[in-house]
């Protein structure tokens, strides 16, 4: 069975912008077959500012090599109880933040504030590294994720 992601974007910002609508099969590397292997969909709440694995990369056994795909989504819900603090930022990375926030192997690749989500391809994924989400400050945030991808 088949796993779609769809975005719309409806916007009164551009006069005569007749909006986007766009849908895409999540599919292993370079072939129409269905990726079949998922993190299973995850809600965390944080409140600490520290780094957190989202997703340990080696526990999914995760092929290295750029022949293998993932898809990634994140979202910031806010506190988990309706309320989405604009101001509550986390920073989402790749790599793992090292002891004394030593960022080595660690590459932001985004902020989500509160509502904000994300949704990314992944290749070539390192399983030294993991997903790891960095709150800006210690006021409770909670994001919901899954991950697609092929063994």
């Amino acid at each position: 069975m088949a796993t779609i992601a769809t975005l719309t974007i409806a916007s009164d910002i551009y006069p005569g912008f007749g909006g986007i609508s766009k849908s895409m099969t999540l599919t292993q590397a370079g072939t129409l077959t269905d990726i079949e292997e998922t993190t299973g969909y995850s809600r965390r709440k944080l409140a600490a500012a520290s780094a957190v694995d989202l997703i340990v990369m080696a526990d999914l056994q995760v092929e290295t090599d750029d022949s293998k795909a993932a898809k990634l989504f994140i979202k910031n819900i806010g506190d988990g109880k309706g309320n989405i603090d604009k101001s509550v930022a986390v920073s989402i990375g790749l790599g793992t933040v090292g002891s004394a926030g030593t960022t080595a192997d660690y590459q932001e690749i985004s902020k989500l504030y509160g509502g904000d989500w994300m949704m990314i391809p992944l290749t070539g994924i390192d399983t030294t590294g993991d997903i790891q989400a960095v709150p800006a400050t210690d006021d409770a945030v909670v994001l919901e994720y899954v991950m697609f991808f092929e063994q």
